[in-house]
């Protein structure tokens, strides 16, 4: 993703504590595994996976909705996209990679 795409993204990325304590679903969403949880922000062509903090938010991952969870997003199945993801061990496997990365 070049330069400019991303300081779009990070303009699109605008989260408060409300959005998060009312999930419109539209770019909003809830993840819980393992006692873990992710938000999902949904913006154009990306989707952001973030865990707030008390002082700042972690951005665990930036996908591009032509993946395999946009597929069973557009595809109608019976879960929504946030479920189908936290039920997913391929995304969760991502997500720890993430963590892992950071202390290195």
């Amino acid at each position: 993703m070049d330069t400019l795409a991303q300081l779009e993204l990070l303009d699109a990325f605008k989260v408060t504590e409300s959005d998060l304590a009312d999930l419109d679903g539209e770019r909003f969403g809830k993840m819980d595994r393992d006692g873990k949880t992710l938000y999902r922000f949904r913006t154009d062509d990306y989707r952001i996976y973030f865990e707030p903090t008390e002082d700042s938010v972690i951005v665990h991952r930036v996908l591009n909705k032509n993946t395999y969870s946009d597929f069973l997003f557009r595809s109608k199945m019976p879960l929504s996209e946030d479920e189908q993801l936290s039920e997913s061990k391929h995304f969760w496997k991502l997500i720890d990679e993430g963590r892992k990365a950071r202390r290195m």
